[in-house]
């Protein structure tokens, strides 16, 4: 299959992130976490919190891919993590929420973010293995139905970003050896970002 890098082009109409969705099957397949307190654990959620913790994007997944009958895969950089991120904030995006990208959400916004650099941070502290150039984020849930009947029982479990990126078609580039060497080369920066911890 062939492998796409999405890239941000800043010179285009729109680009970047403008919402970050809450949904039950993200294409980065990393699930969050929600805070209580003092302990972090999904099971147990502090309702007077409502705090939700996870990757919006990790840099180097492969993403699977379907469009008009065309399967393939799509990866983002960790220098596009970055600057996906930065741009979020420069938008002033961090209030734009939806559901399962369909539905906008009131009164959800972004309260922290950051990109993970090593083996002390944050996200590791919570119990999240994650890859470094990955971008967190935490979010406030003060809708009172989206917290009830979606985070709390389960129907979401993790973010899933909206943006507008341009691709760097790699197939044109590279010879179908070199291709198939790319492609293992990103399954094992997979494997072992699973395996870190």
């Amino acid at each position: 299959m062939n492998i796409f890098e999405l890239i941000i082009d800043e010179d285009a109409e729109i680009f970047g992130v403008d919402a970050i969705s809450l949904v039950e099957q993200p294409a980065i397949q990393s699930d969050w976490i929600a805070m209580k307190s003092q302990e972090v654990q999904f099971k147990t959620q502090d309702a007077s919190k409502r705090i939700v913790m996870g990757a919006a994007l990790i840099p180097d997944k492969p993403i699977y891919r379907s469009k008009d009958g065309k399967e393939f895969y799509v990866y983002f950089s960790k220098k596009t993590v970055r600057r996906a991120m930065e741009l979020y904030f420069k938008h002033q995006n961090q209030g734009n929420a939806t559901l399962e990208h369909q539905h906008p959400v009131l009164d959800s916004y972004v309260v922290e973010s950051w990109i993970v650099e090593g083996e002390q941070d944050k996200s590791r502290a919570h119990g999240l293995d994650v890859p470094e150039g990955s971008w967190m984020v935490s979010m406030k849930i003060e809708n009172d139905t989206l917290w009830d009947d979606y985070i709390t029982t389960g129907k979401v479990k993790a973010f899933s970003i909206e943006g507008f990126f341009s691709n760097r078609f790699e197939a044109e580039k590279l010879s179908d050896e070199e291709m198939i060497l790319k492609e293992l080369e990103l399954l094992c920066k997979e494997t072992e970002a699973k395996s870190v911890i």
